[in-house]
């Protein structure tokens, strides 16, 4: 039999095969958004990487570490994006919406967009059989919500106000992806005008609808 041996690199080898943390966190997560969390187990994990079922151990105490990891990973990402991009400077409230709507639109292929829509629903749908989860997701919801609250405040809306615009967006936002919207990005560019003003109250300059349409890969001027 092969024996488990450590390299200088911090990975672990069994005869051949070789694995990383990160191996075991990427193999976790790919199979929370595809399969669910009861499918996140060490013994499918281990041969969906073709490694040893023991060498998990090199790395994590118990399957239990490695969900607690798996739901940081979440807030880091998602949770993170939001409060990050609500807290951007800009010159307008629709410049300051128009960076936090980077978090979901983009041009570029989903595994490189700043908030991971199908690892927020399946973290969602774990919440549904976790308490812990459930309470992890809830406070997710209002720090992001307080986040987006914030940038209203810091363009003169008051408190009441502002609470309820950032729910509005937030809500919409998540609606629209429970939803799936068919939407495609020239779409949601031709309607980049309308739903800043809707968003925000206020009428938006060219500019301010330049960059919301800049975010779908598509220009104002081929529309």
């Amino acid at each position: 039999m092969a024996s488990s041996k450590a390299k200088p690199n911090g990975k672990r080898t069994r005869g051949s095969q070789r694995t990383t943390q990160e191996d075991w966190i990427d193999a976790a997560l790919d199979t929370l958004i595809s399969e669910g969390v009861d499918a996140v187990k060490i013994s499918l994990l281990a041969a969906r990487l073709n490694c040893a079922r023991s060498s998990f151990y090199w790395y994590f105490k118990d399957r239990g570490q490695l969900l607690d990891m798996l739901l940081d990973q979440w807030q880091r990402q998602n949770t993170q994006a939001i409060i990050d991009q609500a807290s951007k400077p800009a010159d307008s409230i629709n410049f300051a919406l128009s960076n936090l709507f980077s978090c979901w639109i983009s041009a570029t292929p989903a595994k490189a967009r700043l908030f991971d829509t199908r690892l927020d629903f399946a973290v969602r749908d774990w919440a549904r059989r976790d308490a812990a989860v459930r309470r992890a997701v809830d406070i997710s919801d209002d720090a992001r919500i307080s986040a987006i609250k914030g940038m209203f405040e810091r363009f003169d809306y008051d408190a009441a106000e502002a609470g309820i615009r950032a729910r509005i967006v937030y809500f919409t936002q998540i609606g629209y992806e429970a939803l799936d919207v068919r939407e495609t990005n020239l779409e949601r560019a031709k309607n980049g005008r309308d739903y800043l003003y809707c968003l925000t109250g206020r009428p938006p300059t060219e500019a301010e609808v330049r960059a919301t349409v800049h975010l779908t890969g598509h220009r104002l001027e081929d529309l």
